[in-house]
């Protein structure tokens, strides 16, 4: 069929009241879409553009060569070029234009792009109803014309290259991207238009179709195509109007794209082999995706970047029957060549996932490479994340060569005593390589699996969760028996000695350790966090049921009993009923061997004051370890066992002075310890039949603290009570607070203050009898004068109460 076509007249530059006019209008062509087609020809000249050029300076000019579809869903393509005009108007610019109705081809189902360099654009309008030239319908056959000189286009704009493609993959998406369009500028119109034949030759041709565009423009903010060429002068314009620009007439860009497919359609570009795009779409997938483009230019000697020779891996992975046997062994000798240095770890994992769907699919000496670089990888890189090959991978010559050179390195690695700092993941790469290989590490095993064991324990616990390492762990158990003998036996081992740390890797990584080995510490933590969910606080109990898992006797293996302990109590001290239970439990012996018997300490020094039993448990501590506990834990020990002796009634002779050696010995002393010791011996001294001795090395002591607990110990309503109720304890207490007057600071100002806030209630609340058998009592075991003495400080205080209430009369009066 015949396509419209239309041709336009520009105003001319300058004349800003002359308007451009449509000269010639083919059928089928509304004044509608005339209205609509007239702003995307539109032409204005570049900057320094002269109104009045000469014909060289006029054929420099741009050309706009422009391809839009209209509301309607018709399509246009048209170039509009400058031409000479007449005395008037030396320079018009001149449309020429075909419309193609909707759903209507090109002829020869051409790409619009592949018109531009059509000989049939004119300059001017057919006159007389000449023949109409056919821009569209008399292009040269086959893709030459669009493809002419692309290659060396492409290495000159290698630096551009990936961003630009980038930019228009997403401008021909279905639903044109927000933003406006893409803006490349050059300084010619004619490599916009070749950058628009590269996009042509790249892109599927649905995408290409969709690519509406203008080779130049001096207004792109305002442009409604998807892609625009500008001259550099109007480059900032729009930046500023935040379009995506690509200066291409200026220095290279610094930053890439992080497109992965673009990347490697730039690097087939520079290697001038635009036919593998094509060959590319043949292959399953995503047409976008880079590992389609990335596979067959790898097979085709195209050199990639490791994330597209990545992507090219992962792709081959999953759709292993997608690439013959030809282009398998291709890929996989690109991507094994020894000339690579920049693989990076994701690159890595790819390759390992396509060994795993070669293997067994390909001979094996398509896939031995792929394991060599593998294992090679595994030793000398350090990556710990790749799928190992299968052990059968290095049957034959080619697992005997990559033995020989990596073997040494494995031994070396891990016989260095730098072991300690070596990643549990790393340790288990190398020992799990060397297995592949058939390296023989016998004789530095034990040592190897004695810092893996500390090394899991370590990390373990400076993580959250499983630890990343323990699959690979498993499957290193599950693989060598040897390996997994003498780890689970270092564990055991190492158990007594942080049983928490144990019991908290167990919980989360569960190793298999239901085996003939006896391992008993193990099974003790694998059961503590179920006894402790179960059982809840009972400490007790949850103690008897760890005890039995471990299958031993503590009087058998005396450490069972640390790893108990260990496990229920963690940092913390058991209580005194605790403690007593753990000491009956077993000998002294065999809390001795398993240094159990320093928790029993701590847990007498920890009782509060108020609990009983604390005494007892230090008196059979005492007695039960006397050449283990020494120091400051023997005299706080000591103090409390002089407390039980100091309530019992039978301590020997010099209790203040025992007590203050003591307290000094076991500083710093815990607060409760010599709270209950100062209570005790206080409330000796203050019983009825306490040796008067002993009273006078304690006021004589002046020791300011002993004091002030007996102040406290008088005010407790026990004492003030028998002071009311016993008249010979009263006078008691009378004689001892006023017979020492010259003894230091803190007695006599303490017992100044006893008799005044604590004897004196007391007194005046007994009867007229009582007082006098109190006063009867003072003289009858001291003297009369003592006797004088109560009277005259009983009286004091009436007479002070008398004095006040005349005082207070004469005052009222």
């Amino acid at each position: 069929m015949s396509l419209a076509q239309v041709h336009h007249i520009s105003a001319a530059p300058g004349d800003e009241e002359a308007a451009g006019r449509f000269t010639a209008v083919g059928p089928g062509v509304s004044a509608a879409l005339l209205a609509e087609l007239e702003p995307l020809i539109g032409y204005a000249l570049p900057d320094g553009a002269s109104h009045r050029p000469a014909d060289a300076e006029l054929r420099s000019l741009p050309q706009a060569f422009t391809y839009a579809v209209l509301s309607d869903g018709s399509r246009v393509v048209g170039r509009t070029a400058p031409a000479r005009g007449d005395g008037t108007a030396p320079v018009r610019f001149h449309t020429h234009a075909v419309h193609l109705p909707p759903g209507v081809p090109l002829p020869g189902d051409r790409l619009p792009v592949e018109a531009w360099r059509s000989p049939h654009w004119v300059s001017a309008t057919p006159v007389g109803g000449g023949a109409l030239s056919d821009p569209l319908g008399l292009l040269p056959p086959g893709p030459a014309p669009v493809r002419e000189g692309l290659d060396d286009f492409a290495v000159s704009r290698g630096p551009w290259l990936a961003a630009v493609l980038a930019d228009l993959r997403r401008a021909s998406e279905e639903e044109a991207p927000a933003g406006g369009p893409v803006v490349l500028v050059e300084r010619q119109s004619a490599d916009v238009a070749r950058w628009l034949g590269l996009a042509a030759v790249t892109l599927p041709r649905g995408s290409v179709e969709r690519l509406t565009f203008t080779t130049y423009t001096r207004r792109p903010g305002s442009s409604a195509l998807r892609v625009v060429g500008a001259p550099p002068e109007d480059a900032a314009a729009a930046r500023e109007a935040g379009l995506r620009v690509h200066v291409c007439a200026d220095r290279p860009p610094v930053d890439g794209t992080a497109d992965a497919w673009a990347r490697t359609a730039a690097r087939v570009w520079r290697s001038r082999a635009p036919e593998l795009f094509e060959e590319a779409r043949g292959l399953p997938g995503d047409p976008f995706a880079a590992g389609p483009l990335a596979v067959i230019a790898l097979c085709s000697g195209v050199a990639l970047g490791p994330e597209e020779r990545a992507a090219a891996a992962g792709w081959a992975a999953e759709r292993p029957y997608a690439v013959d046997a030809k282009r398998t062994g291709q890929l996989v000798e690109a991507l094994t060549s020894p000339g690579i240095d920049d693989r990076t770890g994701s690159e890595f994992d790819a390759v390992g996932r396509l060994f795993g769907a070669l293997d067994g699919r390909c001979p094996a000496s398509v896939t031995a490479p792929l394991a060599a670089m593998l294992v090679t990888e595994a030793v000398r890189g350090g990556n710990g994340s790749l799928e190992l090959p299968r052990r059968d991978a290095f049957v034959g010559p080619e697992g005997e060569a990559i033995a020989g050179v990596l073997g040494p390195e494995i031994l070396t690695e891990l016989e260095s005593g730098a072991g300690g700092g070596r990643p549990v993941a790393r340790t288990v790469q190398l020992l799990r390589v060397a297995r592949l290989l058939g390296v023989n590490g016998t004789e530095v095993l034990p040592e190897v699996v004695a810092r893996l064991a500390r090394t899991i324990l370590t990390e373990a616990d400076g993580s959250e969760g499983t630890p990343a390492f323990a699959p690979a762990l498993l499957e290193l158990l599950d693989e060598q028996f040897d390996v997994r003998t003498a780890l689970l036996g270092a564990l055991d081992r190492i158990a007594p000695e942080d049983p928490g740390a144990v019991a908290r890797f167990l919980e989360r990584v569960a190793l298999p350790f239901t085996g003939t080995q006896a391992l008993p510490h193990l099974r003790m933590c694998a059961e503590a966090p179920g006894a402790m969910t179960t059982l809840g606080r009972d400490r007790s109990a949850v103690w008897h049921r760890v005890l039995r898992a471990a299958g031993l006797s503590p009087f058998a293996e005396p450490l069972v009993l640390r790893t108990a302990v260990g496990l229920v109590w963690e940092d913390r001290a058991p209580t005194v009923e605790e403690a007593r239970l753990l000491l009956e439990a077993a000998t002294s012996d065999a809390h001795r061997a398993a240094g159990t018997w320093a928790r029993l300490v701590d847990a007498a020094l920890g009782a509060p004051a108020d609990t009983e039993d604390g005494t007892a448990l230090a008196h059979d501590l005492l007695r039960a370890f006397p050449q283990e506990i020494g120091g400051r834990e023997r005299a706080a020990l000591q103090l409390l066992e002089l407390c039980r002796d100091l309530r019992s009634g039978a301590p020997e002779p010099g209790w203040t002075e025992q007590v203050r050696t003591l307290r000094d010995r076991a500083a710093p002393l815990e607060p409760a310890i010599q709270e209950r010791a100062f209570t005790a011996l206080t409330e000796r001294l203050l019983a009825p039949d306490r040796p008067g001795a002993e009273l006078y090395a304690f006021v004589r002591s002046d020791d300011a603290d002993l004091i002030a607990a007996y102040d406290r110990a008088a005010r407790t309503e026990p004492t003030r009570t028998r002071l009311r109720t016993n008249p010979a304890y009263a006078a008691d207490c009378f004689t001892n607070w006023t017979a020492h007057p010259h003894a230091g600071t803190a007695w006599t100002t303490t017992a100044a203050a006893l008799l005044d806030e604590v004897l004196r209630p007391a007194v005046r609340g007994m009867t007229a009898e009582a007082v006098a058998e109190v006063e009867e009592t003072v003289g009858r075991t001291g003297s009369s004068g003592r006797a004088n003495a109560f009277r005259d400080w009983n009286r004091s205080r009436a007479l002070g109460r008398l004095g006040r209430r005349i005082a207070g009369r004469v005052r009222r009066g």
